[in-house]
């Protein structure tokens, strides 16, 4: 069945600094339009290993395939040319630009000109229009004449939300959307991703359970860098060793 194809495997993923050992020999499977949630406490090297993923940071050892194809070795600009994009990697960087400015030149990177200033009217026009839908998208609508830097916070993460979906990715790699979001722009967010996985895939990183309990189809939970558990909420919130790793220890 095509809902049960993976999309992104790693094998064996291992990241060592100077001799710590930040993620041990993680085996992750993403299915295909699936949200895919990577949790666990402070510390639990959920971070390298998204940055493993994307290539940001070089594995020390083990294998990535995406769609089948392996990517490990391969630039991050490469793996965001395949389809498979982070947030962080084309959030709003302009400040100064507006919301629907911040998106545009999300899109020009999309066509690899990003700063060809000199295309013509109708070339920016049409990348207007495209801005605008992306922006209504993700509920920015009434926003997008605003610079980015006076955006609320979490209106911020909608915004980084629009300018990854503008790169039009098959994959989504989110870091930490809910970080710092009160209750309410949580929901608004959870709801976006939701939205947004309808027609891809959204692999998640977040350190708080709760956050992913109603939203995610397969939670990964770590801790000191290695796989605890991995299935849905319902499964993974009663592992006693996930409760410990939770509860009994801090942080991990």
């Amino acid at each position: 069945m095509a809902e049960q194809e993976t999309i992104l495997e790693a094998q064996g993923l291992t990241k060592e600094f100077k001799g710590f050992v930040a993620v041990k020999n993680v085996n992750l499977r993403v299915r295909r339009h699936t949200i895919h949630a990577l949790i666990g406490p402070n510390g639990a090297g959920k971070t390298t290993c998204f940055n493993l993923l994307t290539h940001f940071l070089t594995p020390t050892a083990g294998r990535i395939h995406f769609n089948g194809r392996e990517i490990t070795g391969s630039s991050p600009a490469a793996i965001a040319r395949m389809g498979l994009a982070r947030s962080f990697q084309i959030s709003a960087v302009f400040p100064h630009l507006t919301v629907r400015e911040n998106v545009r030149v999300a899109l020009q990177r999309k066509l690899r000109n990003s700063f060809f200033f000199w295309r013509s009217e109708r070339v920016l026009d049409s990348l207007n229009r495209r801005a605008l839908e992306l922006v209504g998208a993700v509920g920015l609508s009434a926003f997008a004449e605003l610079p980015a830097v006076e955006l609320p916070y979490g209106r911020k993460r909608a915004l980084e939300i629009a300018t990854t979906l503008a790169l039009d990715p098959e994959m989504m790699l989110l870091d930490e959307p809910m970080a710092g979001l009160g209750q309410e722009d949580i929901t608004r967010i959870a709801q976006l991703i939701r939205t947004v996985a309808k027609d891809r895939t959204v692999l998640m990183v977040e350190h708080n359970m709760s956050v992913v309990a109603d939203l995610s189809d397969t939670i990964t939970v770590l801790a000191r860098g290695e796989v605890l558990a991995e299935g849905p909420y319902a499964t993974v919130s009663k592992d006693p060793q996930v409760v410990e790793a939770y509860v009994g220890t801090g942080h991990g």
